[in-house]
């Protein structure tokens, strides 16, 4: 694929947005190749993404920026444009559980996930041997629970220093401090077994199946410091019967895991997800 620009753009609704872009693409002679917008109705905000080749363009990004400015601050725009050529820095996280943590690197090692995976770092040594064979490196941080705040810095020096840009919990059971999901806000994801908020807590697939339900599903969602009630990226189900056991939920919910998290890794990546408040606007394709 030849390389592109991706411009991401959130701002209050008004008319002469989409013109007032389309113009100044249209002077840098920039060929728009995907383009999604949408309005927010109630809240009365605009919402745009715009692929760009980037190899059309009569400026670099960092002129572009420069010149687009101004027409940001004219629109009082929240935006930001990335080159297809930047590989966003992830670093994975999990605990013993391996069936979210390896569907990413299978993904990630055949090319579907456009990204660098600079770690792992997970609180037990179990997947060491799997992570190892992908020649990543694999960092093993104990979290005690008497005192969980040092294991916390560690983990938050390990990322810093891998310039990790997306840190995704696979499974990752132990619960981010507050000023953790501050630092990086909207730039942590999580997966979690259910439609939130039902099914909170141990055992969401033995409740459900005491529930009776005929759907389950699962959630993956930008972490804060309340807990399971971020930002949602992606959602999916899959239909259960009378006849499914607590086990053989656990097996389908884990399919559903993998999905949801690889598709809403992969929509963040590749900056399809505009964050408001507490909802999302996904450019899905």
């Amino acid at each position: 694929m030849s390389k592109t620009f991706r411009l991401v753009i959130s701002c209050p609704d008004r008319v002469g947005i989409v013109a007032a872009v389309s113009q100044y693409l249209n002077r840098r002679n920039g060929s728009i190749v995907e383009a999604n917008h949408h309005t927010d109705a109630e809240q009365k905000w605009f919402f745009m993404r715009h692929v760009i080749d980037a190899e059309s363009m009569t400026v670099d990004i960092d002129t572009f920026r420069t010149e687009f400015a101004a027409i940001a601050q004219e629109f009082d725009m929240d935006w930001y444009i990335n080159s297809s050529e930047n590989l966003p820095k992830v670093m994975l996280m999990a605990t013993k559980e391996s069936h979210c943590l390896n569907d990413l690197l299978h993904r990630w090692h055949t090319g579907e996930l456009q990204c660098d995976i600079v770690g792992v770092i997970a609180n037990h040594e179990e997947l060491r041997s799997m992570v190892e064979w992908y020649n990543i490196p694999y960092h093993c941080i104990n979290v005690p629970k008497e005192d969980k705040m040092p294991a916390f810095q560690a983990i938050e020096k390990t990322i810093d220093e891998s310039g990790a840009d997306t840190i995704v919990l696979a499974r990752y059971m132990q619960i981010f401090p507050e000023y953790l999901c501050h630092k990086y806000k909207h730039r942590v994801i999580n997966i979690h077994h259910s439609f939130l908020p039902s099914f909170v807590g141990a055992k969401p697939y033995h409740q459900a199946a005491v529930r009776g339900v005929k759907l389950i599903g699962a959630t993956c969602h930008y972490v804060t410091a309340d807990l399971d009630a971020g930002p949602i990226i992606e959602q999916d189900v899959i239909r259960v019967r009378h006849s499914h056991s607590a086990t053989d939920m656990v097996r389908l919910g884990k399919d559903i895991e993998k999905l949801v998290l690889s598709r809403g890794l992969r929509y963040h990546l590749e900056d399809r997800v505009l964050v408001h408040g507490n909802k999302t606007v996904v450019f899905a394709q």
